[in-house]
């Protein structure tokens, strides 16, 4: 694709910042900040540029809502906490294409009035965390960070902060508590970050991704970004391809891109063909699975997606076979939430442990048809009705499978009821 912003993401060039320069990162960076703050927020909000961590919020209007003048520092923190099942895009950008990362940090700081910024990396994640920090040490010796800077004049002092392995802390107010040395535990909004956030001061959070891309919009323009795409999704996005796939793969490719496309270009056809394809999880293991007749037609943008009753969320397609238990599969995955919620709201805490002992039994065959409107229900119960949108992510993936696939759990069902008879 020949309006690919991420070059190197493959990883077959070097990603020193000499060969990173040579990419284009780094450059008209003066020019760019000669234009102010205001005007690139104008231009982020103008690109219609959608946080790519899952949620979709626009960027440039999460920046607009920094607190002004407030006496207090304004923070940039990134979310690099990359632990949702089957994505490994910030992964693979921070393993190939750091300096396009630190070069976004700079231009979002300069945009939001921020001095100090930090990214939060998961744990895990060391090798790429060694790769990071010399990428930033290499940004310091070359004038663009520090407390006076000679490439840009304005002061900005980049903090690595490594987690400790927590799903929760994914979630942006979760970050900054943890950031803050608590436990990582989501905050009630409101107040939102952007008014009271790391410290209680005005904080913006942003993914990878989304930091990652800010510097080509704002070399090549807005109109540019929003040439590509959809009307409501513009630009880029980085899919994952992972599962009953013959080649999984991270690519870059326009939002808007048909499914069954993606799939067959980039991850070389379902294995044993398209007609072998049972089930795909669109974005991340919390979005609700889709049928093969809906991926035969949906298309990979936010709006199309939602429209099937699923999301985008990171864009991490989860392609599964008619060999996938999908019950098991399932199961698989609520013991993965029920593991990870962090405890402090009840519909949470205890509807994901129940949820999960529900589909255990299914799974196997020992529980009544009647369970599932049971568990459909609790599910409900538990959807929007936590601090934070894990109870969401943790009812999702049941609430999907019930959908689409009720007729095979209600025949799986009667059949061991019959055999146990």
């Amino acid at each position: 694709m020949k309006n690919r912003i991420f070059t190197n993401l493959q990883g077959k060039d070097p990603v020193s910042f000499l060969a990173s320069t040579k990419r284009g990162d780094w450059d008209q960076v003066k020019d760019v900040l000669k234009k102010g703050p205001q005007a690139i927020v104008d231009e982020i909000i103008a690109s219609n540029l959608r946080g790519r961590g899952g949620a979709g919020f626009p960027t440039g209007k999460k920046w607009s809502f920094v607190a002004k003048d407030t006496g207090n520092p304004t923070y940039l923190v990134i979310n690099a906490d990359e632990s949702e099942p089957g994505t490994c895009k910030d992964r693979a950008l921070i393993r190939h294409e750091p300096h396009k990362i630190l070069e976004g940090i700079l231009l979002s700081a300069f945009a939001i009035g921020a001095h100090t910024a930090y990214i939060y990396i998961r744990g895990e994640f060391r090798e790429e965390a060694a790769i990071l920090q010399q990428a930033l040490e290499e940004a310091y010796a070359h004038g663009f960070f520090g407390k006076n800077p000679p490439k840009t004049a304005w002061p900005l002092e980049v903090y690595m902060h490594q987690g400790a392995g927590a799903y929760i802390c994914g979630e942006e107010s979760a970050l900054l508590e943890s950031l803050e040395g608590k436990r990582g535990l989501p905050r009630l909004k409101p107040p939102f970050p952007a008014v009271s956030g790391l410290y209680g001061c005005p904080t913006v959070v942003n993914n990878v991704e989304t930091i990652a891309v800010i510097p080509t919009i704002l070399r090549r323009g807005a109109a540019w970004f929003k040439s590509l795409g959809t009307a409501e999704s513009s630009g880029t996005k980085i899919f994952c391809l992972t599962g009953h796939v013959n080649t999984p793969c991270v690519v870059e490719e326009e939002l808007g891109i048909p499914m069954k496309d993606l799939i067959e270009n980039h991850g070389g056809g379902v294995k044993g063909g398209w007609d072998n394809l049972q089930a795909v999880i669109p974005g991340g293991s919390s979005m609700p699975l889709l049928p093969k007749d809906i991926c035969t037609q949906v298309s990979m943008d936010f709006e199309s997606l939602s429209k099937a009753q699923s999301g985008l969320g990171t864009g991490a397609l989860i392609v599964m076979d008619r060999s996938t238990d999908l019950v098991k599969m399932t199961a698989r995955l609520a013991k993965f939430y029920m593991h990870e919620s962090c405890g402090q709201c009840s519909p949470c805490r205890e509807g994901t442990g129940w949820m999960w002992r529900v589909l255990e039994r299914m799974a196997v065959g020992k529980a009544e048809v009647k369970e599932i409107d049971d568990l459909l229900s609790v599910s409900h119960y538990v959807e929007g009705y936590t601090i934070c949108a894990f109870g969401d992510a943790a009812a999702w993936p049941i609430q999907g499978l019930i959908r689409h696939f009720r007729g095979d759990i209600e025949r799986r069902l009667r059949q061991y009821s019959k055999v146990d008879i």
